[in-house]
């Protein structure tokens, strides 16, 4: 297995945790049972850092189906090189720093992790493109 499908197994780690923090969250709110049911119009609202979590998340998933179909590409075609793990290691951590500076509200460093992901996406997509 590749190292760029190692990382991207811990990418996929990451997203799936990532859903963790605002269910708690959510627990605390509305009490487990409350946290269960159908949602509804009566619904506590969560804490702002919880709905900035979702969000996070949700953009964490919105762009797996980006990244990980890339990686994929790069591995069945065989491209892997020292460039394609350096961008799958900075997307992950890219992703990793998105969601915690989106939950705490930081909205210039949300958007420059958000563009470093993106750039490591671009890397290999270029890669599988013959680009570089």
């Amino acid at each position: 297995m590749s190292h760029e499908v190692i990382i991207l197994n811990w990418v996929l780690l990451a997203t799936a945790l990532m859903a963790f923090p605002y269910v708690l969250d959510r627990i605390a709110v509305r009490g487990l049972f409350g946290a269960m049911a159908n949602p509804s119009l009566d619904d506590k609202p969560q804490h702002a850092w919880a709905d900035r979590a979702k969000k996070a998340h949700a953009n964490a998933i919105e762009n797996l189906v980006i990244f990980a179909p890339a990686v994929l590409l790069v591995h069945i075609a065989e491209l892997q090189n020292g460039v394609t793990v350096k961008a799958c290691i900075v997307y992950l951590i890219a992703r990793i720093a998105h969601y915690v500076v989106y939950t705490l509200g930081v909205p210039v460093l949300r958007t420059l992790t958000f563009f470093a992901g993106w750039g490591a996406i671009m890397v290999l997509l270029a890669r599988v493109g013959g680009v570089i």
